[in-house]
């Protein structure tokens, strides 16, 4: 009898007890299904992970990309500079200068030395 007396006394102060959550009343205005937060929540952890791999993608793949440019910009250097004269030959030899003049080069009687001009069939003549 004194629990009934109890719960008696004690009814009208229930009426003033707050919900337990109190940011998401359904009497306001902006309610939230829980359901719908919650699945909310999830997409936007997921939409964050999703964010995060392609993030690391791209950094791999600007790596990789870097990379092969360096590369290729090495190779066009390597072979820039084992075209020019004085650069390392193709067997890692420095090619000298010609200083002597080659077919040009003047003889003690100060005439150029030139090959024989050649008409048609003289290379067919021995």
């Amino acid at each position: 009898m004194k629990k009934l007396l109890f719960l008696a006394a004690m009814a009208p102060l229930f009426s003033f007890a707050q919900p337990l959550n109190t940011m998401n009343n359904p009497n306001l205005p902006g309610y939230e299904i829980p359901s719908q937060q919650r699945m909310q929540v999830q997409m936007q952890t997921q939409q964050m992970q999703q964010k995060g791999m392609l993030n690391q993608q791209l950094q791999t793949q600007n790596r990789v990309q870097q990379q092969h440019l360096d590369t290729q910009i090495n190779n066009d250097t390597r072979r820039v500079l084992q075209s020019q004269p004085g650069g390392a030959g193709l067997n890692g030899q420095q090619v000298l200068p010609n200083t002597s003049g080659g077919m040009l080069s003047q003889s003690a009687n100060g005439q150029e030395h030139m090959l024989q001009p050649k008409t048609n069939g003289s290379m067919l003549k021995p």
